[in-house]
């Protein structure tokens, strides 16, 4: 077990932002945790998502930039399905450790997971096109 800990902080990196005695445990779960995740699976976040939005008959696609910014915080507030793969896709990269920590308050983790996936995708809507 020691060795899968071990790698997964390995291939994700270190903690982006600051974590200091003020900071508070969800603060730090952010910064050491799903900040790096989130990171290191930007990619796959873009691909599910334009897979997604294809799949929902491509209308993301036809928004002026406005409405696609509301069209992910809507769908990803909304949608289960996708909010619970999305979840997945970050919790499956968490040390044994790191997944205790979490299940103490997953609902506020959670919330603070999407709502820091939802300003991770809308600050990259120019990456989502129409897969070829």
């Amino acid at each position: 077990m020691e060795t899968r800990n071990n790698a997964i902080i390995e291939l994700r990196g270190g903690t982006i932002g600051s974590v200091n005695d003020q900071s508070s445990a969800e603060e730090s779960f952010q910064n050491k945790t799903l900040r790096p995740i989130l990171k290191f699976q930007n990619d796959l976040f873009i691909e599910v998502f334009t897979n997604y939005a294809v799949k929902q008959k491509g209308v993301f696609f036809t928004l002026s930039p406005e409405k696609k910014m509301a069209y992910i915080e809507n769908t990803i507030q909304r949608d289960i399905k996708l909010r619970n793969s999305l979840k997945g896709m970050v919790i499956g990269l968490f040390t044994t450790d790191e997944y205790v920590e979490y299940i103490k308050n997953s609902s506020n983790l959670n919330k603070r997971m999407m709502n820091m996936l939802i300003e991770r995708f809308k600050s990259q809507v120019l990456l989502f096109e129409v897969a070829s």
